[in-house]
């Protein structure tokens, strides 16, 4: 493809072949690169002279409606001094192993992100020190709900989702410290108990 931007130019002149192909979407450049070097490219365009995409913005990931198509793993990133962007992908095919290394020996921000694509989509990001949900609970057992495959309620039935919310232990997942605040409930002000109660029934219609 001619007239490619300059970061995109660079990547084809360091790493040839691991760059697919590239585009322009709204006025950002899209960088598709093969899922076995995208950890080689990422360290390059975070340390190189003229890159220095020294801050990652998002990790996340898509899947189309279109079952032939492949999941995407996307990182975006920043190059804070030059004030320029880039958005990296790596193609995964549904068939095969949703997993893609980690990146949080180059940014130790991608921690919490790499664990939200985990949870809500099923990737694993291989070397990732604590990969485990973090928007779902540890024994969450029905699925990724950001997945096209997750059906809108859930693949459980009403009552068998109260069944294991009220067979849930939050002392196995959640430190007495985080439990004690709910025990300070009673030392609200009576307005705000209020509001909040109201909320809670709202909810639960």
């Amino acid at each position: 493809m001619t007239n490619a931007p300059p970061s995109v130019a660079a990547l084809r002149a360091q790493f040839a072949d691991a760059v697919t192909r590239h585009l322009v979407s709204c006025g950002d450049t899209v960088v598709y690169v093969e899922r076995d070097r995208a950890h080689d490219v990422l360290a390059w365009l975070k340390d190189a002279p003229g890159q220095q995409f020294d801050y990652l913005t998002d990790v996340t990931a898509v899947e189309y409606r279109d079952p032939e198509r492949p999941v995407e793993v996307v990182w975006q990133l920043r190059s804070l001094g030059r004030k320029a962007d880039l958005r990296l992908k790596v193609e995964l095919d549904k068939g095969g192993p949703l997993e893609v290394r980690s990146v949080y020996d180059l940014w130790r921000g991608a921690d919490w992100l790499e664990r939200e694509v985990y949870d809500m989509f099923g990737i694993t990001f291989v070397g990732h020190p604590d990969l485990r949900r973090i928007l779902m609970w540890e024994t969450y057992a029905e699925g990724f709900p950001l997945r096209k495959d997750f059906p809108l309620r859930g693949h459980f039935s009403r009552a068998e989702q109260t069944r294991q919310a009220l067979a849930a232990n939050p002392e196995a997942h959640y430190s007495m410290e985080e439990l004690s605040i709910a025990e300070a409930y009673d030392e609200l002000p009576a307005d705000m108990r209020e509001r909040l109660a109201r909320g809670e029934r709202g909810f639960l219609k």
